[in-house]
């Protein structure tokens, strides 16, 4: 029905609001293609879990200018969106809102993306069962993980990952 990486995402969105992890999701995800192969629709996605990240934790430029971005890449991507389960019109009309919450520097809101397939919302809801996650919950705020991923998680295989990309090119050099 739906790639598992997608109802992956959808859960941490709207039960955890760990945006952190919605973003390694559907990039794993979009990276699986060949990189001209790689599907438009799924930057809007990741960029627009970044943006709530971002703005979550008060990074209003860094909010503004993905916002912006996913917002510029999804209104061109109507049918792939309508695929997904998702109303177009209701998720840019949302997006637009978040937006201007974000440029007029008002606090962060969770939000529910608008699903329109019942099917989809149920498969959502069964994998938070699975997890012990509640679907709808509000963001926590005083999480401090949650908050501060990027700067908190683990980082030990993206420097191993980094370091074997830096001993592969100056192989490659001679």
């Amino acid at each position: 029905m739906y790639p598992k990486a997608y109802i992956d995402y959808l859960v941490e969105f709207h039960a955890t609001r760990d945006y952190f992890e919605c973003h390694e999701i559907l990039e794993e995800y979009w990276k699986e293609d060949p990189p001209k192969k790689r599907k438009r629709h799924w930057v809007g996605f990741i960029q627009l879990a970044v943006a709530l990240y971002h703005y979550r934790r008060q990074n209003m430029a860094g909010a503004n200018r993905l916002m912006a971005n996913s917002i510029r890449i999804l209104q061109t991507e109507k049918q792939a969106v309508e695929g997904l389960g998702l109303d177009h019109g209701r998720l840019l009309e949302l997006m637009q809102s978040v937006y201007e919450q974000i440029v007029m520097g008002s606090s962060y809101r969770s939000v529910m993306l608008p699903i329109k397939d019942e099917k989809l919302e149920e498969a959502c809801r069964i994998e938070c069962k699975k997890k012990e996650y509640t679907w709808g919950q509000p963001s926590t705020l005083t999480n401090t993980f949650l908050i501060d991923k990027h700067r908190l998680r683990d980082r030990t295989d993206v420097i191993l990952e980094r370091e074997k990309e830096i001993e592969r090119r100056k192989k490659n050099r001679g």
